[in-house]
């Protein structure tokens, strides 16, 4: 199942509402020979995770089908780029990260049991099943919180932000399961960022429109860090673009703090995508604010949303300390009450 993005969490006695978990979407079908693992692309994934398929075999009964989501933690909670590492790793590194970063699976739907299908029946249900099920399963095999109260809901999307969560879902209680549907709602966090813009990709090799502006922040040292891009951009914006960064470019190279990460367009570096979108450096003078969803490590994980200039803001005030990020200390108060635990 599927979900749309609404700006607020819906409200009335039909839903029922879950933290959205920032992990990898797995179904885990539990045969007579083991446990499957698979992603939304029905690509498998038991090969990167070989400590959660044992959990899996041990804990689950033969004939059940799970939804839910793979996580990783970290010391300061969830950790999304020990997961994505996790998918990207060559097969002899595997078994060295499912020991260092082991990782855990939150269940948050029922689809199948005693080998029959429950996806017709209502998600109050399921759920009822699904708690059935899981009474006795212990980490790193876990059972999503869930409420009908809107006003905890709320608190959780406040509270969550940082944690690894982000955002809440809010799930029809009398709906069926219904693959590739977008019967659900999610309201995720969005935060802003001010940011330094140092360059730029060109949109095509005919140099007439902006791809994507080249965003930095400053350490605690006063050296400026790429920290991703901002794009999306309407057709008239990306052209204007263009005339906007133009008295930037001039004398660009002279002082750059990225000057030993310039690439031609034929060679390959951090901002090089190939000669249709090779990298431009522009004095990091402006700044921009922009809004993003998620962190990876220091960086903005996605793309990021342009939403206007700051002409007002020095290039310099725009530092890391104004990207949101929880402290272990809230993460434990937030996640222990969830989640059960060895």
């Amino acid at each position: 199942m599927l979900a749309k993005v609404a700006l607020e969490l819906p409200a009335g006695e039909g839903f029922v509402y879950e933290p959205k978990w920032d992990g990898l979407r797995a179904l885990v079908f539990r045969t007579a020979e083991g446990a499957v693992i698979q992603g939304r692309d029905g690509k498998g994934l038991n090969r990167y995770f070989p400590e959660l398929e044992k959990v899996l075999v041990d804990q689950l009964p033969r004939g059940c089908t799970l939804d839910g989501e793979i996580v990783v933690s970290g010391a300061q909670g969830l950790d999304p780029e020990a997961l994505q590492k996790r998918i990207q790793m060559a097969a002899s590194l595997i078994g060295f990260l499912a020991k260092k970063t082991p990782s855990a699976f939150v269940a948050f739907d029922l689809l199948a049991a005693g080998g029959r299908s429950t996806m017709a029946l209502p998600l109050r249900e399921r759920r009822a099943r699904l708690e059935r099920l899981l009474a006795a399963a212990n980490a790193p095999l876990h059972i999503t919180p869930q409420t009908t109260d809107r006003a905890v809901a709320l608190d959780w999307l406040q509270r969550f932000q940082g944690a690894g969560l982000d955002g809440v879902m809010a799930k029809p209680a009398d709906a069926a399961y219904q693959p590739a549907k977008r019967t659900q709602f999610k309201v995720k966090h969005a935060h802003t960022a001010d940011c330094v813009v140092a360059g730029f990709h060109w949109h095509t090799d005919r140099q007439e429109a902006v791809g994507s502006l080249l965003l930095g922040l400053y350490d605690a040292d006063g050296t400026l860090h790429p920290v991703g891009t901002a794009s999306s951009f309407s057709v008239e914006m990306r052209r204007a673009l263009v005339a906007e960064l133009a008295p930037l470019r001039e004398n660009a190279l002279e002082g750059h703090p990225w000057r030993d990460q310039i690439q031609s367009a034929e060679e390959k570096g951090p901002w090089s995508v190939g000669k249709a979108q090779r990298w431009e450096p522009v004095r990091a003078e402006r700044v921009c604010e922009v809004s993003y969803e998620h962190l990876l490590g220091r960086r903005f994980r996605d793309a990021t949303a342009f939403r206007a200039w700051r002409p007002d803001k020095p290039a310099r005030d725009c530092g890391f300390e104004q990207l949101a990020v929880a402290t272990p200390a809230e993460l434990a108060q937030v996640l222990t009450p969830w989640v059960k635990r060895d």
